[in-house]
């Protein structure tokens, strides 16, 4: 066995160098595919589309494969069949389809030429348990991106599989060492090696050239307090995947009770999260797990409720000192307990589902709500010969405006625009949010001329607010993209053609300047005001 712990100054993650040193060089680490690389640099690119993500998924097939399978599943719950990659990419927009491929490229790696007794299949349930449990999380907390905490989530671990592949024997001794089953062997690491699979995973992740706001939640996931810095988003990601390594650690662990009400404490003091909120997520936690688990293919050990296995873990303590017709009594009786248990469960899980349709910060519609509300006012036009029209709309240049003023401030100035439009809009009319920045509105019975008059009122109401908060006041554009259905059109194109074509309109505008309203037409035309 190498005895890397000489090698080692674990003062600081830039002077262990030896160690990680071997590990990037080592024959045996896993490679990120080709695809995931080229996605996590393309929609770094602020002028990506759609039709671009989509041209490079269905370069892979088996990948392609994949999508669709998701799309045409229970998880996303569309009223519609989807046959191709392009189609799904609209329905499931850009940030969802990348957490998608990322995911689906880290749960195919195995372990490679290394031989090695490192469970792969475990460590992939449980990464991906606490991956559902982070985003659930997240979903309670006010401000949050629920979706963007997937990935660093599922990856928190990474470490762990890339000592396994790369150090199969000096690992195996780690696990041999280590007190606890269930994940946090830093001790033993450290003494083995001279550093913990934390810093490993830092380390690698930013080797693939992933952002900070995945590797640092990598580096600081045991000790959220750790992290120093100000991105609101790394220290709110950090804190709920620790988290949800708590949470995780009910379904698998033989004491659940313990680990139950050391998640109901920390939810409080990390997030401020109510007792009745936390409730909830323990109580939804084991359904996401169930649809999650459907979704990517994975068998996961345990989808029983939360409250099930706290029962079920009371029981078997209360049967310890008990004569076997006590043992009896006591059978019947919790049998009895669990079924009403399990009824009661059921509603609330239904109530939770009823739930889905808002998005967590802005308080408008989700992209989930949006795609049905789609479905339904293309069916009543067709059947009435009405018009229908459709507009994307994309903040100007937000990434920018995130990274020089934070994304705290990006979050309020998001709740903001959103109450503009609201303000602006018919009550009928739909408005939801697609995706990071993205908006739609759909516009039942307008055709295109009035849509440019909603869209262009909607454009200069934002173009003049003042987005203000304390003494600080932030001014933002909006670019917008109009694709409609005229009553007297001969050409009625679907729900996949119609969000394809807002999508390149508001494209197309911004091309041209942005703050701007462009039409997907033949002569595409463009409106501002002087």
């Amino acid at each position: 066995m190498m005895n890397t712990s000489r090698l080692l100054n674990t003062d600081s993650p830039a002077n262990n160098g030896a160690l990680l040193s071997v590990v990037l060089s080592s024959d045996d680490l896993p490679t990120l595919p080709t695809v995931a690389s080229k996605l996590l640099s393309l929609t770094s690119r602020e002028d990506t589309t759609l039709s671009d993500i989509a041209d490079l998924v269905v370069q892979d097939i088996a990948l392609s494969s994949k999508i669709l399978k998701v799309a045409n599943s229970a998880f996303y719950n569309f009223p519609q069949q989807i046959g191709s990659i392009p189609q799904a990419v609209s329905l499931l927009g850009t940030n969802a389809v990348k957490s998608l491929v990322l995911s689906f490229s880290f749960l195919s790696m195995n372990k490679g030429g290394a031989q090695t007794k490192f469970d792969f299949d475990k460590f992939w349930e449980r990464s991906f348990t606490a991956a559902i449990g982070a985003k659930l999380i997240l979903a309670r907390v006010p401000g949050a991106e629920a979706e963007e905490v997937f990935l660093p989530a599922l990856l928190k671990n990474l470490g762990e599989l890339v000592l396994a592949c790369t150090l199969p024997e000096e690992y195996e001794a780690v696990w041999a060492a280590a007190d606890d089953t269930l994940g946090d062997n830093r001790d033993a690491e450290m003494s083995a090696l001279g550093a913990d699979h934390c810093l490993v995973g830092y380390e690698v992740a930013k080797h693939w050239g992933f952002p900070l706001s995945i590797s640092l939640p990598i580096l600081h996931h045991h000790d959220p307090m750790g992290y120093a810095g100000n991105e609101g988003e790394i220290n709110l990601s950090t804190r709920a995947i620790y988290l949800s390594e708590i949470l995780m650690n009910i379904f698998y662990s033989d004491k659940p009770e313990e680990f139950y009400c050391q998640f109901q404490a920390e939810a409080a003091q990390l997030f401020s999260l109510k007792p009745k909120c936390i409730e909830a997520i323990m109580e939804e936690a084991h359904l996401q797990l169930e649809e999650g688990a459907a979704t990517f293919g994975l068998k996961v050990e345990s989808t029983r409720p939360v409250q099930e296995i706290l029962q079920e873990a009371n029981i078997r303590l209360s049967l310890l000192n008990l004569d076997y017709d006590q043992v009896n009594k006591e059978l019947i009786k919790a049998k009895i307990s669990l079924e009403k248990l399990t009824k009661d469960l059921q509603h609330k899980n239904k109530l939770l589902k009823d739930l889905a349709d808002v998005d967590g910060l802005t308080g408008i519609y989700n992209n989930r709500y949006f795609q049905g509300a789609l479905d339904k006012e293309l069916n009543r036009s067709a059947r009435h010969g009405k018009p229908l029209s459709l507009v994307f709309v994309d903040i100007d240049h937000f990434k920018s405006f995130n990274d020089e003023h934070g994304h705290l401030v990006g979050d309020f100035v998001l709740t903001e625009f959103c109450k503009v439009m609201s303000e602006n809009l018919r009550e009928y009319d739909i408005l939801a949010r697609y995706g990071g920045e993205e908006f739609v509105v759909v516009l039942p019975e307008t055709n295109e001329e009035n849509a440019c008059l909603v869209a262009e009122k909607l454009r200069a109401a934002v173009a003049a607010q003042a987005f203000s908060e304390g003494r600080e006041k932030y001014s933002v554009t909006a670019s917008f993209g109009i694709a409609s259905i005229d009553e007297h059109s001969e050409f009625a194109p679907d729900k996949t053609e119609l969000i394809r074509m807002a999508d390149e309109a508001v494209y197309d505008a911004k091309k041209k300047g942005r703050n701007r309203v462009a039409v997907h037409s033949v002569k595409k035309k463009w409106y501002k005001l002087a």
